[in-house]
Order: structure tokens, then sequence, then C-alpha cells
């Protein structure tokens, strides 16, 4: 169905449960709670700042089932009163290989201090923007790293989670700066394509909507073209 968006909005951050993950890779970094919850309460402000959100909450993860689609996504609809879900999800594949170096693990000084352990650590941090009632994805934003570093068979452990919470934190960036990215041309988007996504505003709203910004700055610029036009005159 087509998305309609009753201004102002109501607009839900949440996180995807994690699940098993399988396959031919050293390990899958595990990205810890309070890391989660900081990305979440980073993302906020970039829907606060906006008069078409009413209001925007983290979602408590125990409310969120695994695999729960959008069944899952429309009981939260019901019972935080959302419509607008932020779902939050995240991979992680750390590979480690011997190099030639690793020759030299023959000796027990070799082993301590060479670092022939070529460990490669790859991050994906994903924000997908739905409309819950119409199930429809409404626009997307990725935040990636990849980290390429050395150990010793000794440290090997301690730098894989030390790579591992890098890696997370470099994604995590690159997400915050995508996600405005990705608003912005969002906002523009709704502009260019009105019969894809219908605009309402609900009784008593007056903001600008998505396209406030967007006329003003049209206003604000033909203003300026008028007085310049007018100053040539005189």
């Amino acid at each position: 169905a087509m998305p309609v968006l009753s201004l102002p909005l109501k607009v839900g951050v949440a996180w995807v449960p994690e699940k098993t993950h399988k396959g031919n890779y050293y390990g899958r970094g595990a990205f810890p709670e309070y890391s989660r919850q900081k990305l979440a309460e980073q993302i906020l402000p970039y829907f606060e700042t906006n008069n078409f959100v009413k209001s925007i909450e983290v979602i408590p993860s125990a409310y969120m089932r695994e695999e729960g689609g959008f069944e899952n996504l429309e009981q939260l609809q019901a019972l935080f009163g959302l419509d607008v879900v932020v779902l939050l999800s995240y991979d992680q594949i750390q590979f480690t290989d011997e190099g030639l170096l690793s020759l030299v693990y023959w000796t027990i000084v070799g082993a301590y201090v060479v670092k022939a352990e070529k460990n490669d650590t790859q991050t994906m941090l994903d924000a997908a923007v739905y409309d819950i009632s119409s199930r429809n994805l409404l626009f997307r934003a990725p935040g990636t790293s990849r980290i390429q570093a050395g150990s010793t068979p000794i440290n090997l452990s301690e730098k894989l989670r030390k790579d591992s919470m890098e890696g997370f934190t470099q994604a995590s960036t690159n997400l915050v700066a995508n996600l405005q990215a990705e608003l912005d041309d969002f906002k523009v988007q709704l502009k260019q394509r009105p019969d894809e996504i219908k605009i309402e505003h609900r009784p008593g709203y007056t903001g600008g909507g998505f396209l406030g910004w967007l006329d003003v700055s049209a206003l604000a610029a033909l203003a300026g073209f008028a007085m310049w036009r007018r100053g040539r005159r005189s």
C-alpha cells in the first residue's frame, strides 16, 4: 500500500534481535548492550530536531522477537502508538590467517613478539526506516568499517576484541553520517515524487512538515532575487 504519513510522527528506534550466525570464519564479534544503547541515543537528535516528529523513543529489546517480522512491529505500533520505526541491526565477521612470518613461531620468543597473525575485522551496521501501517521501507542508511591488523598468537584474543570494538566505533560514526544524508535526501524525494508517499496533518498540527524547510528556502531565495533586481534598477 502507499505509505500515508500523518504528521507529526511518533517514531520508535529498536534493535533487531540477534540471530545465530554460521559460516567459515574465526568468530563473530558481539556488540555490547551499552554500545547499542549509546548508538540508538545518538540517532534520536536527528529526528527530534525536525518539527514533523512529535516524539521518538528507544524500544526496549525485551519487546523484540527473533524473526517477529511485521506482526511484531504492529504490536509495537499498538503498544507505543508508533507510526514509523527505525530498525537497527549489525553484523561483524573476523577472519584470521597465519602469514609467512609464522615460521618464526618455532621459537618461543617468535610466538611472543612477532605479529604474524593476519586479522581482518569487517563490520556493518544498518538503520532501516519503515512505515509500519503500509509495511513500506522509507529509506535506509548503512555504516561500515574494515580493520586489518596483525597480532601474535599470545595476544590474538585480546587483539580481536580490541579490533571488534574499534570496528563498531568506526561503523557507528559512518552510520550516523549516512543517516543524516539519507534523511535529507528523503525530504527531497518527497517533494519530487508526491505520488509515492501521501502526507497528512493531524488535527491541530500546523508545522511545515517534511517540505516546510524546502518551501522556506525557496521563498528566501525568491525574496533575495527580487531585492537584487530592485537594487539594480535603482
